[in-house]
C-alpha cells in the first residue's frame, strides 16, 4: 500500500443480525453483505454493549462503555474529553466526514459544531428520525444549513456517500467516512417501518422463532423492516461498486454493523432496551486491507472493539483508555482466539439492568427500585433472567426460578461483578431470584460450560 487504507463505516440502526443470510435469514435479503462477509471478515457473534440508540453510538464512537462516557441514556451529549475514531484520525491526517443520523448531541436537529465528534466534514441530523422521513430527508451541512436530498432516504444518504467518496479520490490524503442510516429503524412519527415503495407490501417469507413465538408487532411490520434491509443492502452494494470503479476496494477498509436489534415488542413496550439476543446481537463484516480473506470470526465482539480495531488495522496506536479490545491480532493469526470471552450488556430506560452473555449462557439482573431514566447503575441487583442458549437460543424458556441452576447462577453472578467491574463500575451486590422447580430440570454440576 502507498498509502494508510481509507476507512468507510457502513452503520444501519435496529437491524437483527438475523436478517442477513450469513446469520441464517433464507430470504436473500442481503446478497452484497453476504458476498462481504464470504470474502472479507465475519464477526459471526457480534453485540452491542448498550442496546439503545445514543449509548450505543457512544460506545462505538470512543471504545469505551456507555458508563464511562456518561452516555448511559439517550439525548446526552457525548463529553468533549472522551475522544472518538474521528479524533485520533484527524491526528494521523485523514479527511473525516460524517454523513446521517448522529444521536450525540442536543437537540434533533443540526448539531453544534463542538458536539460532532471531531469529524470535519458534516451533512447530519442529530436526531434523523425527526428530521426527515422516508422520502423527506433532510440533514444540516458544516454550517448547519438544512439540506433536502432527493430520493428514498436510503438512496439519499448513499449518493452523498458516493460524492464524499468520489471528491477525495485525488485529494493525496486517505479518509475516514461514517455513514449512518436510519433503517431499519421504525418512523416514530408513524410507529411504522416505511419500505422502499416497491417493497413496501410484499408479505415476510420468513419469521425469525422468537418472534413467532411470542406476542408483538412482527407480523404486522416484518414486510416492511425485511423491505428496508433489502434497500440497505443494494446501497452497500453501490459503496463497493464505487470503490471498485475508483480502484479503492482493498486500500479501503469498509465495515458493516448497527447499534442494536429489534424484538417487535416482544419484550418490553417497544423496540430494543433488553438483554435478549434480539435487542443485542447484530451484524458485523469487515472487507479490505489485512480483512479480506479473513473468514469466519468465531470468537464474541462487542460494539466497543472496533475503535481499536480500526485504528489498529490503519497503523494507528489504540489509547491506553479504550475499553474495546483490537481483534487484529486474531484476525492476522498472530495468536490463537482466546476462548470463553464473555460480552457484558448495560440496560437502561427499559430498566436499570446488565447482563453477561457467555458462549452458552444469558444471565442478567436488575434493580427494580431504581429509574432507568435518571440512574445509571446501582449498588444492588437482583436476578431476572437465565437461558441456556445452547438448548434454547431463542430465549424462550426462563430459568432464573429454577433450584436446579442454581450453581450456574452463583457462578454467573461473578462473572458479571467481575466484567462490571473490568468496565469501571462498583462490584454490585447481586440477589438471587426466588427459585422453584421447574419439571425434571437436569441438574447442573459443574461449570466448564459457562
Amino acid at each position: 500500500m502507498t498509502q494508510k487504507p481509507n476507512v468507510i463505516f457502513f452503520f444501519t440502526d435496529q437491524q437483527r443480525y438475523d436478517t442477513t443470510g450469513a446469520g441464517g435469514n433464507p430470504c436473500g435479503l442481503t446478497p452484497n453483505f453476504d458476498s462481504m462477509a464470504s470474502d472479507g471478515t465475519y464477526a459471526q457473534y457480534a453485540f452491542s454493549p448498550q442496546p439503545v440508540c445514543g449509548p450505543a453510538r457512544a460506545a462505538l464512537q470512543t471504545g469505551k462503555y456507555a458508563t464511562t462516557t456518561g452516555n448511559f441514556k439517550n439525548a446526552v451529549v457525548l463529553p468533549e474529553e472522551h475522544r472518538t475514531m474521528a479524533d485520533y484520525f484527524n491526528e494521523a491526517g485523514y479527511d473525516t466526514g460524517y454523513i446521517g443520523k448522529w444521536h450525540l448531541g442536543e437537540g434533533r436537529a443540526a448539531v453544534p459544531e463542538g458536539q460532532r465528534g471531531g469529524y470535519r466534514w458534516w451533512l447530519g441530523a442529530n436526531s434523523l428520525e425527526h428530521t426527515s422521513t422516508a422520502y423527506d430527508t433532510t440533514v444540516y451541512d458544516n454550517d448547519n444549513r438544512p439540506v433536502r436530498l432527493p430520493g428514498y432516504r436510503v438512496d439519499a444518504l448513499t449518493d452523498a456517500a458516493i460524492r464524499f467518496i468520489d471528491g477525495r479520490k485525488d485529494s493525496g490524503n486517505p479518509f475516514f467516512l461514517f455513514l449512518s442510516f436510519l433503517e431499519p429503524h421504525f418512523q416514530n412519527c408513524f410507529d411504522d417501518f416505511p419500505a422502499p415503495d416497491v417493497y413496501r407490501n410484499v408479505p415476510p417469507a420468513y419469521m425469525p422463532p422468537d418472534l413467532g413465538a411470542l406476542s408483538g408487532t412482527a407480523w404486522q411490520h416484518m414486510g416492511g423492516y425485511y423491505g428496508m434491509v433489502r434497500r440497505l443492502d443494494e446501497a452497500l452494494g453501490r459503496i463497493r461498486d464505487v470503490l471498485k470503479s475508483l480502484h479503492m476496494t482493498e486500500n479501503t477498509i469498509l465495515v458493516f454493523t448497527s447499534d442494536h436489534g429489534c424484538h417487535f415488542k416482544t419484550r418490553n413496550a417497544e423496540y430494543k432496551r433488553s438483554c435478549h439476543e434480539s435487542s443485542i446481537r447484530i451484524p458485523l463484516s469487515f472487507y479490505g486491507g489485512p480483512f479480506t480473506g479473513g473468514g469466519k470470526l468465531r470468537e464474541k465482539v462487542s460494539l466497543i472493539d472496533l475503535a481499536p480495531t480500526v485504528l489498529d488495522a490503519c497503523g494507528l496506536p489504540v489509547p491506553e483508555d479504550m475499553q474495546g479490545r483490537s481483534i487484529m491480532p486474531y484476525v492476522r493469526h498472530e495468536e490463537p482466539l482466546p476462548s470463553g470471552r464473555d460480552i457484558l450488556i448495560q440496560i437502561s430506560e427499559s430498566q436499570v439492568g446488565r447482563a453477561i452473555r457467555t458462549d452458552r449462557w444469558k444471565y442478567s439482573v436488575e434493580a427494580p427500585d431504581r429509574d432507568p431514566v435518571k440512574d445509571s447503575s446501582s449498588r444492588e441487583y437482583t436476578e431476572a433472567f437465565l437461558y441456556d442458549l445452547e438448548h434454547d437460543p431463542y430465549e424462550l424458556h426462563n430459568l432464573i426460578h429454577s433450584s436446579a441452576h442454581e450453581k450456574v447462577c452463583l457462578a454467573l453472578a461473578e462473572k458479571l461483578k467481575k466484567r462490571m467491574e473490568e468496565a469501571g463500575e462498583e462490584v454490585p451486590v447481586i440477589h438471587p431470584a426466588p427459585k422453584r422447580k421447574i419439571g425434571q430440570l437436569m441438574v447442573f454440576d459443574g461449570e466448564e460450560n459457562l
